[in-house]
């Protein structure tokens, strides 16, 4: 049996909650599998929207996360 090596995450984008939360659901309508998590998490969750996150994605999916939300779009006026 061949053991599966972890998912290696790289950090794409750091905000508030708010934010980061509607960004993990995006990049997973995509089929990127992002993950978010509290920027200090010894900071107890009080369900502060405005609270600092960060959204990770996997190593392989980096490029393609930063295309479609980082990338110039050429069909926008």
């Amino acid at each position: 049996m061949r053991v599966r090596e972890p998912l290696r995450m790289k950090h794409f984008y750091t905000g508030p909650v708010v934010n980061t939360e509607m960004l993990v659901s995006m990049l997973e309508k995509h089929g990127i599998a992002a993950v978010q998590e509290f920027d200090d998490p010894s900071l107890p969750d009080d369900g502060d929207l405005n609270r600092l996150a960060k959204v990770l994605v996997p190593e392989a999916d980096y490029a393609r996360a930063h295309e479609l939300f980082y990338a110039p779009r050429e069909d926008e006026l």
